[in-house]
This record gives C-alpha cells, sequence and structure tokens, in this order.
C-alpha cells in the first residue's frame, strides 16, 4: 500500500530556517552594538557613578578603549572644575569572571593602573588595583568645590599603593592593602608662606580599616588618627602653626578646624 507523499514541506519546517535566520542576524546587530559601543557612553556612565564630580569630556574611541579629558568638578550646578593636562586613556577587557581595566594619564603615571573587577557572593563586587605610583597637580583638588576652591592648593601629590583592594558585600565595604598620598611643598592662596609644607596621609586595610595624617616638614603643623566604623569615618586631628608663622597662617587654620588658640580642632564623625 502506497504512502502518502506531499510536495510542499509543513509551515513549521518551512518557517524554521527563516526564524533562525533572523535570531542569528538579530544577535549579530546586538553584539555590534556591544562590541562598538561609543566612548560617550562610558563619560555618561562615569558621570552618573560619581555624582557629577568626575567628568569625561571630548571622549574618542569606544566604550571598551578610548580616550578623554578628565576634569574633577564641585558637582551638578557647580562652577568649579579643573582639567587635568593631557589626556586619560583607557582599554577594558571582558573576562569570565568579571572585566580587567587599563588605565592610563600620560601627564602623571609612570605606569598604567590595571583594575580588576570581579563578583563577590551574592550582588557583591570585588576591585583590585595593581601596585603604582604616580604623581599629581594638587591644583587639581580645586575642581572638587568647597573647601578646595578656597584654599587653591598648589604642589604636587605623589600616590602609591600596595595590595590595595575593595570589596562590597550586602551593603558594606571592606577595604585591604595599603594606600599612601603625599603632599609635597603645599603653598595656599590663603598663606603668603610658599610652600607651606609637605603632608603624609595613609590608609591601610584591615578590620578596622585606619586612616593616619602627618606632617613631613614645613611650617602648618598637622596630625591625625582616623578609622572606619562600619561605613562612617571617625578622625580626630589637629592643625597649628610653628612659632612666628601664626599669623602668616591664621585664614587658613579657621578654615581647617575649630579654633583653639593657636592650635585648629580636626575632628570627622
Amino acid at each position: 500500500m502506497p504512502y502518502p507523499t506531499s510536495s510542499a514541506a509543513s509551515p513549521a519546517f518551512a518557517t524554521a530556517p527563516w526564524r533562525w535566520a533572523a535570531a542569528g542576524a538579530l544577535g549579530g546587530l546586538v553584539l555590534a552594538f556591544v562590541l562598538f559601543a561609543p566612548a560617550r557612553w562610558l563619560a555618561s556612565l562615569v558621570l552618573q557613578a560619581s555624582g557629577g564630580h568626575a567628568v569625561l569630556a571630548a571622549p574618542r574611541g569606544s566604550f571598551w578603549q578610548g580616550s578623554a579629558q578628565l576634569v574633577l568638578s564641585g558637582g551638578a550646578g557647580s562652577l568649579d572644575a579643573v582639567a587635568l593636562p593631557g589626556r586619560v586613556s583607557w582599554h577594558i577587557r571582558p573576562a569570565w569572571t568579571g572585566l580587567d581595566l587599563q588605565l592610563n594619564a600620560e601627564c602623571c603615571m609612570q605606569q598604567a593602573w590595571r583594575l580588576q573587577a570581579r563578583p563577590a557572593g551574592w550582588g557583591g563586587v570585588q576591585l583590585a588595583l595593581s601596585d603604582s605610583q604616580s604623581q599629581w597637580p594638587a591644583a587639581l583638588l580645586s575642581g572638587l568645590g568647597t573647601p578646595w576652591n578656597t584654599v587653591q592648593a598648589q604642589g604636587q601629590l605623589a600616590a602609591s599603593t600596595q595590595g590595595l583592594n575593595a570589596r562590597w558585600t550586602q551593603g558594606r565595604l571592606a577595604l585591604a592593602g595599603r594606600l599612601q598620598l603625599d603632599a609635597l611643598q603645599i603653598s595656599s592662596r590663603l598663606s603668603t608662606l610658599q610652600p607651606m609644607g609637605s603632608y603624609r596621609v595613609t590608609l591601610t586595610g584591615g578590620n578596622p580599616s585606619t586612616l593616619e595624617l602627618s606632617t613631613l616638614g614645613g611650617s602648618l603643623l598637622l596630625t591625625g588618627q582616623g578609622r572606619w566604623v562600619g561605613q562612617r569615618l571617625h578622625f580626630d586631628g589637629t592643625a597649628s602653626a610653628t612659632s612666628g608663622s601664626v599669623d602668616a597662617l591664621s585664614n587658613l587654620l579657621n578654615i581647617i578646624g575649630r579654633r583653639n588658640g593657636a592650635t585648629a580642632v580636626i575632628k570627622v564623625g
């Protein structure tokens, strides 16, 4: 008995190749859209994440590899803004376990920063920064607004990191490693002393993480100790002037903290 035959394929079989082709084309478009995302998308992301304090101006290239001019600002509505000399460049490489970022500032870095972002637990993230050394103009701080726009600091900021990483899990921040920031030959428009001194800030990760301020030399003496309790910094310090320099530093001491004679008390948290 002959079996029934038909020269026409079933509708489902006939349309399946077209569906696969459409899905493939759509996937290709999405992949191309992601791979060739413009640098201005990253600039917009940085602007939102920093609350308007960091601006990637005149971005070039793509989201994954490009360059821009870094501008520090006092935030939305602020008129304070200072641009870093030259441009900063980046290279973002997706990895199976997260993202690898290479960042370089032609003016200020001896070598590029390498930052790794990895998932940490449910909804958490861990950031690890390679050991690094860099030097930045202190005038860049004026772009952050009050009180830096009043102080108008001049000098150099030398930063170094060792094993520095940060971990956010369940809304909590844990730090490990060490960050040292030396403020060298610092002067201010609020004082006639040029320079006022050199200073060191040391952040040491742990439980709890600690912050130490010390004076390397100069007429303005700064010292203090702090630590993080939960997510808040508690810091106690003092600012004072050497004998014969109180008058020249009086305006600056009034801004730094609550005056107690020739000393200003610094308290945070």
